[in-house]
């Protein structure tokens, strides 16, 4: 069963990395366009250069399902796989199976190719035929009838059912979505909890689902403002090693890489891992609530003013390095004399050494 699941993970995983690089520039594109034009953007075909810019995106942002798709099925059967898992890709964005049926349809696909070479026996003069016409045909005519009649029907009322949850959602039950997700992307740094939330995050953006992904870029920043805040606040708290660790990851933390959080939370996981969870977990539930969107999946600061309310998502990510600057600074111990002392009596050439690698 583990390694099964092992399996699941590497293929989808591999479909994920192909799908993030056209998610990232449709997204932009798209965003520039609302950012200039608002979201009347859709209806000023062909009036500006910008509706160009937005249409570019909106068409790259319909490719995800079809790449994610055959991206997995590549990954399970290689080439073979590649034209049935694009067709059953857009398939599954013609039923309206969204991001999901783009997954199972990879499944789908790579394992019946799979099948295929296992059992599908031709004579010599033909081989060559096999990965270029029989089984593209074969997959694409048996997965595509399967796909149309019995897989899609159930796949796309759950979607709809997601989807429609997720956009009447009011008050409480937008806070308490907005905060697990946010606690999930605090509580490892990049780890499998925020990679499962960033993964939740950019499917339902794929489906025209922008809230939880602006809680998903908003919580992975927080992390390296709020330990840079604490330092700030009060250094003797924090070791002069742990001071200068602490440049680097918020450096990194610009970017939205909060793996430079993880040495300085192994010093003391109790404390910094705890007020990364309550920071994330309150500013997600909020930034739901306030309807903040972002139609990015990543870029740090950057991004900000491409969202429909940039001033309030660069609140949102003050208020929760706030949030948790200040649980750390009350709770965190101070740094022990001899830690201190033991690095001071290093010697300046070693925090020079540390200052120029950074």
């Amino acid at each position: 069963m583990k390694q099964a699941l092992s399996t699941i993970k590497k293929h989808v995983l591999t479909g994920i990395s192909y799908m993030i690089p056209i998610v990232v520039a449709g997204g932009i594109l798209q965003a520039i366009g609302v950012a200039i034009c608002g979201t009347e953007i859709s209806q000023m075909e062909g009036q500006t250069l910008i509706w160009y810019i937005w249409k570019c995106g909106n068409l790259g942002m319909s490719l995800v399902v079809p790449v994610i798709c055959a991206a997995i099925a590549y990954s399970i059967a290689d080439r073979p796989a590649i034209a049935p898992g694009l067709i059953l890709g857009f398939v599954a964005t013609y039923t309206y199976t969204g991001f999901i049926g783009g997954i199972c349809a990879g499944f789908f696909v790579g394992y019946t190719v799979l099948f295929i070479k296992k059992y599908l026996k031709v004579p010599k003069a033909m081989k060559g035929l096999v990965p270029i016409l029989i089984m593209p045909l074969v997959t694409t005519l048996f997965c595509g009838f399967v796909y149309f009649t019995v897989i899609g029907k159930p796949i796309s009322m759950l979607m709809n059912a997601i989807v429609t949850g997720l956009t009447n959602m009011q008050g409480g039950s937008k806070f308490l979505l907005g905060s697990i997700l946010g606690g999930m992307c605090g509580v490892d740094f990049g780890g499998p909890f925020s990679k499962m939330a960033s993964t939740f995050a950019n499917g339902l953006l794929v489906d025209g689902v922008c809230g939880p992904e602006a809680v998903k870029l908003v919580c992975c920043m927080i992390p390296p403002v709020g330990i840079t805040l604490s330092c700030l606040l009060n250094k003797k708290k924090w070791t002069l090693q742990e001071r200068d660790t602490i440049k680097s990851t918020f450096v990194m933390g610009i970017c939205m890489i909060t793996e430079g959080c993880i040495p300085l939370a192994m010093n003391d996981p109790l404390r910094v891992i705890c007020s990364s969870v309550i920071a994330t977990a309150i500013t997600g539930g909020v930034t739901m609530v306030l309807g903040i969107e972002n139609y990015v999946t990543a870029g740090g600061w950057f991004i900000i003013p491409l969202s429909n309310k940039p001033v309030l998502m660069a609140g949102m990510i003050l208020m929760g390095g706030v949030i948790m600057a200040v649980i750390l600074t009350f709770w965190k111990k101070d740094a022990k004399e001899d830690d201190v002392s033991m690095l001071s009596a290093e010697g300046a050439e070693e925090e020079e050494i540390t200052f120029e690698n950074m």
